[in-house]
Formats: structure tokens, C-alpha cells, sequence
């Protein structure tokens, strides 16, 4: 059986070894062997961390509720795609029909210099 100091327990997570040492106090984190090493260091069956389940790692950070309004917001960034593909086609149409570039910003409910790039593309 291999035995783990804090240090290493800590490395093997990729976290700072307060980390590791909060995991611990708050019973998070597997419980370490009875008696200190050699040097008086608490020490951990490697196996027990490896297997350990850290928290927050695997977990959605975000509830449900979240993920339906974030894809609403995606449903409506690809409204906004179509929109401003329409507002393209109808300022180029303007500018065939000779209209003039702020009238046409304007009608849009775009700026002008919007539009002069829309029509440089």
C-alpha cells in the first residue's frame, strides 16, 4: 500500500495543498491513516485519493433552470444571425436603389458606420 503526504495528495488533484488541507478538515476528502509517518506528517492511502470523488469535478455548475435560459439565448443569437443577414440584403438593396447611407442606417436601427462596413463586405 502506497502512502500519500498532503503534498502529493495535493498534486495529484491539481489543487494548492490548503486546498487539499480545507477538503480534509470539512470530512470531503478520505480520512488519513491512523498515526503519523516517520517524519510526524499525516499521510493518506494513495488508493483511497485516487478513487475519491473531489467535489465540484463531473458536476454541472449551472442548475436547469439555467440551461433552458441559456438555450433561449442561443435560440435567439440565431434569430439575431437572420435578422442581421436580412438587414444586410435589404442595405444592399438600398444602395442599388440609390438610397442614401444614413437613411437607410437609420430605417435599420443600425449606425452609419455599421452600415458603410456591411456594405464594404
Amino acid at each position: 500500500m502506497t502512502n500519500w503526504t498532503s503534498d502529493e495528495c495535493a498534486a495529484h488533484w491539481g489543487v494548492q495543498v490548503g486546498t487539499w488541507n480545507s477538503y480534509v478538515s470539512r470530512g470531503q476528502a478520505p480520512a488519513p491513516q491512523d498515526g503519523p509517518a516517520g517524519d510526524g506528517r499525516r499521510v493518506w492511502d494513495a488508493d483511497a485519493v485516487r478513487a475519491w470523488p473531489r467535489p465540484g469535478v463531473g458536476r454541472r455548475r449551472t442548475s436547469g433552470d439555467a440551461e433552458d435560459l441559456l438555450d433561449r439565448m442561443r435560440a435567439t443569437g440565431e434569430e439575431l444571425e437572420e435578422l442581421r443577414r436580412r438587414q444586410r440584403e435589404l442595405l444592399r438593396a438600398g444602395r442599388g436603389a440609390g438610397c442614401e447611407i444614413s437613411a437607410m442606417a437609420s430605417a435599420l436601427g443600425i449606425s452609419r458606420q455599421t452600415a458603410y462596413a456591411w456594405l464594404k463586405d
